[in-house]
């Protein structure tokens, strides 16, 4: 009797502290956090491609020098001050000024050479002149031993003609002949002097025309009407010439109108297409916003640390002169817009709630079977660039606080902090809809006002 009795003792005994360990246990695991909530709203949805890139003006003319020497003066600017950073300069007006001492007298010398060259000219024309008198002289002397010849032929050696005087119009004739061709050689030759000389004279001519183009290269002035954006020369600096031209001044033709080279990687390239419609910000100036539009994309790719980008040229109006050369500009490209739609921020999508948050009868879509449905879905739906995607909103259950039932929508494009969302039946609204964003949760032994990190991994509950 005792031992049944013992036995019973004992079971009421772990009863109570099964009993009480419930209380403790279960009461809190039923004890759920608090929602935050946020309403559906409606507004305007820009999908973009963001990217860094640095202003550049439309039109820079880099001016340099094309001769070597020294800087001896600037010109002035539209102010009559000296040519700096920031002038505004007229198209030719003078920029720079280089000693042209040398190139002075280097022209000298070629006019000079010049001046030698015409001479030898007139002297081989008077040469030849000389030569042609020297040659009608030498026909009318061949002319006469000819006629002397054919008639001392005819004779021959006789009574009326002795061999001597034979012999003697022979070689007259002979040398007669002889001295046409020599004349004619020497006329040839007087040709090739005048020639010669000639060709000396426009080499001469050239030199000149060589000596007053490098003297003119010694006053720099402004191809085009602009600003000085950079200087890079002073006042006695030397400047050196050889293969390339020294850079003296970068100037802009016009800063109210300015570019944006930003390089975008081969995986966005694809969206960005001429004319698209461009915002971008600068660190200067916060809160501003300004506008563009893409005017090219350049092909010539490059590669660096095996990651590929294109450079692409955004247009954009500096009328009132605020973008300043070479800041850093930070661009988005809008690849999709949608007008009064409903939005709700990303992290109402994202967020999921534990079993027990429940509402009676709501199923989780997340669980594992329906999760490899959407999956499923989802893979098939892929080439829709993420766009007309399923998705669940969480929503309250009025009868039971803090529990929640899924809203499942349909997903369009996202902005990165706002999400396009429509409900799956057309004639239903999601205006005004209350849906869980994170939840409120109240840790001991810290401020009770601290909410859950809606992006922190969760870890299972003891909660049934």
């Amino acid at each position: 009797m005792k031992r049944p009795l013992r036995s019973l003792l004992i079971l009421l005994g772990i009863a109570a502290i099964a009993f009480a360990a419930w209380r403790i246990f279960y009461k809190k695991a039923v004890t759920l956090p608090n929602l935050q909530t946020t309403a559906v709203k409606r507004g305007d949805v820009f999908a973009t491609i963001s990217a860094t890139g640095t202003l550049e003006p439309e039109e820079v003319v880099d001016i340099g020098a094309q001769v070597t020497g020294q800087i001896l003066t600037f010109g002035n600017d539209i102010a009559g001050k000296p040519v700096d950073y920031g002038s505004q300069i007229e198209e030719g007006a003078l920029l720079a000024k280089i000693d042209d001492s040398l190139y002075a007298i280097n022209k000298k010398q070629v006019e000079a050479q010049l001046q030698q060259a015409q001479s030898a000219v007139l002297s081989a024309d008077a040469g030849l002149v000389q030569a042609r008198a020297k040659l009608e002289q030498a026909r009318a002397q061949f002319n006469q031993a000819k006629k002397d010849w054919d008639r001392a032929e005819k004779l021959g050696p006789s009574d009326s003609l002795s061999r001597s005087a034979y012999d003697t119009y022979q070689s007259t004739f002979e040398a007669a002949k002889a001295n046409v061709s020599a004349s004619e050689a020497a006329c040839e030759v007087a040709n090739a002097q005048i020639a010669t000389s000639k060709a000396t004279v426009m080499q001469a001519q050239a030199a000149i025309q060589l000596a007053d183009r490098n003297l003119g290269y010694c006053t720099i002035t402004s191809p085009v009407k602009g600003i000085v954006i950079d200087r890079r020369v002073d006042v006695g600096q030397t400047v050196v010439s050889n293969m390339s031209a020294s850079s003296l001044f970068l100037l802009a033709k016009d800063l109210k109108k300015m570019e944006v080279w930003v390089a975008v990687n081969e995986a966005d390239i694809g969206s960005i297409h001429p004319a698209q419609a461009v915002t971008f910000t600068v660190d200067t100036f916060p809160g501003m916003t300004f506008q563009g539009s893409v005017n090219k994309i350049r092909l010539n790719a490059t590669m660096s640390q095996n990651v590929v980008t294109y450079t692409v040229e955004i247009n954009t109006d500096n009328a009132d002169g605020t973008l300043l050369p070479y800041l850093t500009a930070s661009v988005k490209f809008q690849i999709d817009h949608q007008q009064d739609v409903f939005t709700v921020p990303n992290a109402a999508l994202r967020w999921r709630p534990d079993d027990n948050q429940l509402a009676a009868g709501a199923e989780n879509p997340f669980a594992s079977k329906s999760a490899k449905k959407e999956s499923s879905k989802g893979a098939a739906k892929s080439s829709d660039k993420k766009k007309n995607r399923s998705g669940v909103l969480w929503v309250r259950d009025p009868g039971q606080p803090n529990h929640v039932k899924p809203l499942k929508v349909r997903t369009g494009i996202s902005d990165g902090t706002v999400t396009e969302v429509a409900p799956l039946d057309e004639s239903a609204t999601l205006e005004g809809v209350e849906v869980v964003i994170a939840e409120l949760r109240e840790a001991s032994g810290t401020d009770s006002s601290e909410t859950t990190n809606p992006f922190a991994p969760k870890f299972p509950s003891r909660r049934k």
